[in-house]
């Protein structure tokens, strides 16, 4: 394939793997990050083939989303799929956190993975045609429920529902947009999660007794982005090893 690939939060984990495995299939890629740009550049000079960009911007400011996307589509000539993966994730139990600190949490959190998303996306459709692909990174805990982390549940299951949203809103001018909910991956934003005996303890929460690699995410988003898979849009892929199940 040779399409134009932006894929958010890609300087590191389930990102950085997506990258990494679109441009293992020929696509080219703008790997974006919000402040690590040496772990961007290390991400970029991996990356197979060519075309690949850098793209710079803070997901919690409107502004600099559309300068970066409208940069992106410049450089690659239009975007073709778009990864919303970027998050943050930061502990606010609501019986341990002042007022203060549970808005600010609520604030960064909704600003970046879900209006960032948003907005991201917004920017994006102008660039995409018939055959576009949108998919979300969400998460289990958008059903499981995250009592330390509420905001970050909550931004995920609102992805879910942006997601399904626009499915019906796209539909009709070709565009797909489908999410997929890991559960326990060992990247950095886990790394203290899975350290010591967090990780035996997070394994056995799957049947499989494992967690999962960023790259097996990544062979799954880069699976719902493939015209084969135009039909699953609107949907919900589970990615958990068994550890959450639903109807």
């Amino acid at each position: 394939m040779d399409r134009a690939v932006l894929v958010t939060g890609a300087s590191r984990g389930i990102g950085a793997a997506t990258a990494q495995a679109f441009a293992a299939e020929g696509d080219r890629v703008a790997v974006h990050y919000g402040s690590s740009p040496d772990a961007a550049e290390a991400v970029l000079e991996d990356l197979p083939g060519s075309g690949h960009v850098l793209a710079q911007a803070d997901l919690g400011d409107p502004v600099a989303i559309q300068k970066m996307v409208e940069g992106v589509a410049g450089a690659l000539g239009s975007i073709d799929v778009l990864v919303n993966n970027a998050g943050v994730y930061e502990p606010h139990p609501i019986r341990q956190t002042s007022y203060d600190e549970w808005q600010a949490a609520w604030a960064t959190t909704l600003g970046v993975n879900l209006l960032g998303a948003a907005n991201v996306t917004w920017c994006a459709v102008r660039h995409m045609s018939r055959g576009g692909r949108i998919i979300n990174v969400s998460s289990r805990g958008a059903f499981r429920g995250e009592p330390n982390q509420p905001a970050y549940g909550a931004s995920k299951a609102a992805l879910v529902s942006l997601s399904q949203s626009l499915a019906r809103s796209l539909g009709p001018e070709g565009i797909a947009v489908t999410t997929i909910a890991p559960g326990w991956t060992t990247t950095d934003m886990a790394a203290d999660a899975l350290s010591g005996d967090g990780y035996d303890r997070r394994r056995l929460e799957s049947p499989l007794e494992r967690v999962a690699s960023p790259a097996e995410v990544a062979a799954a988003i880069t699976y719902l982005a493939s015209p084969m898979a135009e039909f699953a849009t609107g949907t919900v892929l589970d990615f958990n090893g068994g550890s959450y199940l639903r109807m």
